[in-house]
């Protein structure tokens, strides 16, 4: 963080780097010396300097500083920036402990503010610390540009404010005018109840826009340079950026006026504006450059198509666009938030690139089309052919059809049917579901009608509530005089939505009369999806070999059909998850890896979000940790209501297992109260994954009676829905659960758990990961050295990394008590594994291990980068890729990832490595290259 922003970029006022004087503000000037009277009386206290971007605020920040420093006030100084946000507590703690007066004890601060659970020390710290440089004489904390700091440095800002009330100390906080992140709000709402004074910065008045002008030229201004300038409508960095752009080519000064030498100047470029659309990724700057050349509003719908994107594509440049305070929104359309903006950006266009883009907007659809019904018709059947592979572009059609037919109309309800599932698909889930309850709730819905609103309910609802999709399609599916197809499909929902509760007899029931009804109808998307079903109920049966030949047909067949026409999107997910758990693991990445390639080039933003939480999955039980969290971290981050019952058994078990191989006790307490919550689901397979979160988290806890006790329920379960391998998530977790049951004396269950992995073994006796986990169970249940060791020999042939580390570590710890030297290089290889998957808990225990048999020397960890040995493999990638200057955005294309995964191994990377800034990333680069 550059702790001096506020007094060494560019101000508002500044031009060519003079500052011209500070016009139009002495109400606001006054006010701030006020405050500095009050705080050498010994009074503090918090002001918020509020405005829209260009307005002023780093100045007034800038002249308070300089007031304060007049008086004899010792002043500190930080910002928040949008690309830096990396290190939490930065903007702060750079704040107070650089520049040329920093606080005492610099050294230890830096310390806690590095060393991983050690923030409640900080916090105590640098309170202590404020509270003995105030004693000596009053402090004004700066902190300009609230709305991007990090959470941490919110959370300490206001604590530190509350606890330090009674001191001489005055926090002046400048915040964007505006939207800001849920955050940054709840810190504004609690400094306003604590007392805080506001200070908000409008626009200029006309006189004070007279005095910049003529401070900027030279000359007061007539009344057409006076025009002119009051096209910046009051902002001061517009209107200096526009009249300095100005002053040596249009403005002359005759007879001591400033005057224009010919009539209004064309547009032309700002340098403001241009800094902040270079700070843009490619993508968010192409779509402000279009909506610029378009001019006026525009709506999220043309600029897709005129960028040759699905709308859902353009979430992310949307967003940034709205955060660089380029674009706002005005109702459901974009605009700029000052037209000299969008014709600077324009400026920067070349002419006929303006024209061949505004010939071409005037082509498409015009926004208000006539609501007749042929239009409608014309509108849904576009949708239909773009629904398969543009999403985007298909739900606004949709949408622009539904505009165009009364509320009474009798296709109504049938358009509504066709938009959820567009709408749920580009990640509009919140607004697919508002659509369907307002069809529901409507007089003199037919049963037809209905059937096929809650059948898109349905195909809505079961990522994110597995038991309400069972509801819908059931409510549906019972209505008289529906059509033979659309029962059909109902039927076929709600056999899938039963097979993903785990409520396994009533899937297979439902799904013997689905065929009969889809056979009836010849509808091949419902056979789709019930060849899925098909395969899960092989898979809860053990017939694996069935399971895949099923799975590998309902994925063809939807491939086939085309996602947009199959009832569970898309069925290829349930193919990558049966081939993880069987240990096709390289299988399982390569098809979620172009899961998310290709869904993400659609714009399919909701099946993304399915396939990186599928992928964290996978990424886990290979032992890759650390990207299973950053894939979680990704997926958290896209927009999705309620909690989501795809989330519970895949996002939330996932970063649970990496918080329990990582010893992180904070992150493991979080997620076992999210598996708290899990318990009381009426989805039992919900209710079970939060069971077994809950047993390991107790085992993590040294309570071995309580990870039992948690079991009871599924244990107990009747048979028929009782998970495939004895309550547990995945196969390779058998060993774990007699471990579990061992240490709990519960032998009864530890030869239970045994006794399933030993007959899932017999029936696929093609699948060598499952005999390895046998073996391994086995040979911890007898305690016998043999089946520990066939079973580390077998897992030599899985990617299953974990898995093998704990057989290794099990035959290690049985030849350790009578052969300690034959168990070294069984420990040393478990340890290797373990340091190469990123589980610090487990690497602690190998070297505990390895000590207790005689070990001194640390082993080298495993496939690590020997200039990055503080970062995983992926954190070392991306790394290089930053450095080279490459945007998130860039490097995620490099690398297949999302860039919020890129942002997640990046943010780590920089708590890991300690530096505050891509600049200092790159320096560090730079400097190990040449082996420094």
């Amino acid at each position: 963080m550059n702790v001096n922003r506020v007094t060494t970029r560019t101000v508002p006022e500044e031009l060519d780097g003079i500052r011209t004087p500070l016009r139009g503000r002495d109400v606001e000037l006054a006010f701030i010396e006020e405050r500095l009277d009050a705080l050498g009386r010994g009074e503090g206290g918090i002001v918020r300097v509020e405005g829209p971007a260009g307005i002023g605020r780093s100045r007034i920040l800038a002249e308070a500083a300089a007031a304060a420093r007049r008086r004899g006030t010792r002043v500190f100084e930080g910002a928040a920036d949008p690309d830096e946000q990396f290190v939490p507590l930065g903007p702060l703690l750079e704040g107070v402990l650089s520049g040329k007066e920093p606080l005492s004890g610099t050294q230890r601060l830096r310390d806690l503010a590095t060393t991983p659970g050690q923030r409640f020390w900080l916090l105590q710290e640098l309170g202590d610390r404020l509270r003995e440089a105030a004693r000596n004489g009053p402090l004004l904390i700066v902190l300009d540009d609230l709305q991007w700091c990090d959470d941490l440095t919110l959370l300490t800002f206001h604590t530190l404010a509350a606890g330090l009330s009674s001191h001489p100390i005055l926090w002046l906080v400048a915040v964007r005018a505006g939207s800001v992140p849920s955050g940054v709000r709840t810190t504004l709402d609690r400094i306003r109840q604590a007392g805080a004074r506001e200070l908000v910065l409008g626009a200029l008045e006309d006189r004070a826009v007279a005095r910049i002008t003529e401070d900027v030229l030279g000359a007061p201004p007539d009344t057409g340079v006076l025009r002119l300038a009051h096209r910046a409508e009051g902002v001061p960095q517009l209107l200096v950026e526009l009249l300095g752009s100005l002053r040596e080519e249009v403005v002359t000064i005759e007879n001591g006026t400033a005057r224009l030498s010919a009539g209004p100047p064309a547009p032309r470029e700002l340098p403001s504006v241009v800094r902040r659309l270079d700070q843009l990724s490619d993508e968010a700057r192409e779509l402000v450059q279009t909506a610029a050349a378009v001019g006026g509003t525009v709506t999220v719908g043309l600029l897709a198509e005129l960028l040759g994107r699905s709308s859902a594509a353009l979430i992310t440049a949307v967003r940034e666009s709205l955060d660089a305070d380029l674009l706002a929104e005005s109702g459901d359309r974009l605009a700029f938030r000052h037209d000299l903006i969008r014709e600077a950006v324009e400026a920067g266009l070349p002419l006929p690139l303006r024209q061949a883009l505004r010939r071409q907007a005037a082509g498409l659809p015009p926004g208000t089309a006539p609501a007749d019904a042929a239009e409608a018709d014309r509108l849904r059947t576009e949708a239909a052919e773009l629904a398969a592979t543009a999403p985007g572009p298909a739900a606004e059609r949709s949408l622009k059809a539904l505009e165009l037919v009364g509320a009474d109309a009798t296709e109504r309800p049938r358009i509504i049917a066709e938009t959820i599932p567009l709408l749920w698909q580009t990640g509009r889930a919140a607004e697919a579901r508002e659509l369907g309850a307002s069809a529901l709730a409507a007089d003199g819905l037919g049963p037809e009608d209905e059937a096929l609103v809650r059948l898109a309910l349905a195909r809505l609802t079961v990522p994110f509530d597995f038991s309400e999709a069972v509801r819908q399609a059931r409510a549906g599916a019972v209505l008289p005089g529906i059509s033979v197809t659309t029962r059909g499909r109902l039927l076929a929902m709600l056999a899938v939505g039963l097979s993903m509760s785990g409520e396994h007899a009533a899937a297979e029931q439902v799904a013997a009369e689905a065929w009969e009804t889809a056979a009836a109808a010849g509808d091949r998307s419902a056979e789709a999806t019930l060849t899925t079903v098909r395969s899960a109920v092989s898979f809860h049966r053990m017939d694996l070999t069935e399971a895949f030949r099923q799975a590998e047909r309902s994925a063809a067949l939807a491939d086939a059909l085309g996602v947009s026409t199959s009832l569970w999107v898309p069925e290829a997910l349930w193919h990558a998850l049966l081939s993880n758990t069987t240990g096709r693991t390289a299988e399982a990445l390569a098809v979620a890896e172009e899961g998310i390639r290709i869904t993400g080039e659609q714009g399919r933003t909701a099946a993304t979000r399915m396939w990186l939480m599928t992928r964290s999955r996978i990424l886990l039980e290979a032992g890759r940790l650390g990207d299973a969290r950053a894939d979680c971290e990704a997926a958290s981050a896209k927009d999705d209501p309620g909690p989501g019952n795809l989330a519970d058994v895949t996002l939330r078990y996932v970063m649970l297992r990496v918080a329990l191989h990582a010893g992180d006790r904070r992150t493991a307490q979080a997620y076992a109260a999210e598996a708290r919550r899990m318990r009381s689901d009426d989805a039992p397979v919900v209710r079970h994954f939060g069971s077994w979160m809950l047993a390991l988290t107790a085992d993590f806890e040294g309570r071995p009676d309580r990870a039992m006790a948690e079991l009871d329920e599924v244990m107990t379960s009747p048979a028929e829905d009782r998970p495939a391998y004895a309550g547990l998530i995945d196969p390779a977790d058998a060993p774990v659960l007699v471990r579990l049951a061992l240490r709990a004396g519960a032998l009864e269950r530890a030869a239970q758990a045994v006794a399933q992995a030993e007959r899932r073994a017999t029936l696929n006796p093609e699948l060598t990961f499952l005999a390895a986990t046998a073996a391994h169970a086995r040979g911890l249940l007898d305690n016998d050295l043999a089946p520990l060791v066939r079973a580390v020999r077998l897992y030599e042939g899985c990617p299953r990394v974990l898995a093998w580390a704990s057989a290794l570590e099990d035959a290690g710890r049985k030849l350790a008590a009578t052969r300690k030297a034959e168990a070294v290089p069984y420990f040393e290889k478990a340890l290797a594994l373990y340091t190469r998957a990123g589980a610090e808990r487990d690497v602690a225990r190998l070297r505990r291990r390895l000590r207790a048999v005689g070990v001194r020397r640390r082993p080298s960890p495993a496939r690590r980068d020997g200039q990055w040995p503080e970062l995983t493999p992926a954190e070392t990638r991306v790394v290089r890729l930053v450095a080279r200057g490459l945007t998130n955005r860039q490097a995620a294309e490099q690398l297949s990832l999302s860039p919020h995964t890129v942002s997640s191994h990046l943010r780590r990377a920089f708590t890991k490595l300690d530096v505050p800034s891509r600049a200092e990333l790159t320096r560090l680069v730079r400097l190990r290259d040449c082996g420094e």
